[in-house]
């Protein structure tokens, strides 16, 4: 267990866009050993503070992780989920109360971008993406394009080996969005290369006019991508209609671009714990 208190590591969490859970005692009946109110944040490695330790506490751990384990294959867990701990029947604990706990799972970021080129548009575009609850991968090829730059926690930046390509790729986490905007079209054209034999990749954007693309498509077809292949890639990038040509403008059309790929948000008729589970859990009517 972390020395640090749930609130400081529920705020790095946040901003690091790390998949988390924090469970709070919303509940307690009898002899427990912490009050409602008392939270703890677990990740898949570690937790932050406690509910007050024993088997009870590792009981409600194990329930985190299983969480994140479903988010992690792809599964729905960002509905909160309600669960009674009867201490002496369910936790074998001889203070014999009864807690109820809720779970509320963050699945760390909600898109995941790589960005290969830390140009002038690569840095427009990063501080414009940095405040989204999104994950940020950044190469260049470069010894010193990030040493001027600060990025956020949320930032990962690489020394991208341009003979090792294939070796950054498969470092990216499934269902990721690529930019390509390095400063070298030879290197453009490695690396959509690279992304369209990668399965995990869910989009593919080049930077460039539709001549370039044009010009890339020929050498890309001699390297074995037919029509429905190439029809992945983007090129030129940004969402319809954008005008100008500055990298800030540049950046604002991607950025827009990006938020049309997002997740749809549910709007299903019922959220998070259900008055019938709650009243199950803990015994207590909902009053409306």
């Amino acid at each position: 267990m972390s020395a640090e208190n749930w609130h400081s590591a529920l705020h790095l969490l946040q901003a690091d866009a790390a998949p988390h859970v924090l469970i709070s005692v919303v509940g307690a009946e009898g002899s427990t050993p912490r009050e409602p109110g008392a939270k703890m944040v677990v990740t898949a490695e570690t937790s932050h503070d406690t509910l007050g330790g024993g088997r009870f506490e590792y009981q409600a751990i194990a329930c985190a992780r299983d969480m994140l384990a479903a988010s992690e294959r792809g599964e729905q867990t960002t509905t909160p989920r309600l669960e009674a701990f009867p201490l002496g029947g369910r936790s074998g604990q001889c203070c014999g109360g009864h807690v109820s706990l809720l779970f509320e799972c963050f699945a760390g970021a909600e898109q995941h971008i790589a960005i290969f080129g830390a140009g002038h548009v690569a840095q427009a575009l990063v501080p414009l993406l940095t405040p989204l609850a999104w994950r940020i991968h950044w190469f260049d090829s470069r010894a010193d394009a990030f040493a001027a730059l600060s990025p956020s926690p949320c930032v990962d930046c690489h020394r991208l080996d341009e003979n090792a390509i294939e070796t950054a790729l498969e470092s990216l986490p499934h269902g990721v969005h690529a930019l390509v905007m390095t400063h070298d079209h030879a290197q453009d054209r490695r690396l959509i290369d690279a992304l369209l034999s990668h399965a995990d990749v869910t989009s593919i954007g080049l930077i460039g006019s539709q001549s370039k693309w044009a010009s890339f498509q020929h050498l890309l077809r001699d390297a074995g991508h037919d029509t429905t292949a190439l029809a992945r890639v983007r090129c030129p990038i940004g969402i319809p209609g954008a005008g100008g040509k500055r990298p800030y403008e540049i950046a604002l059309a991607i950025a827009a671009e990006l938020l049309t790929f997002a997740p749809a948000e549910s709007h299903a008729s019922q959220h998070g714990v259900t008055p019938t589970t709650w009243h199950q859990t803990t015994g207590q009517g909902v009053h409306l």
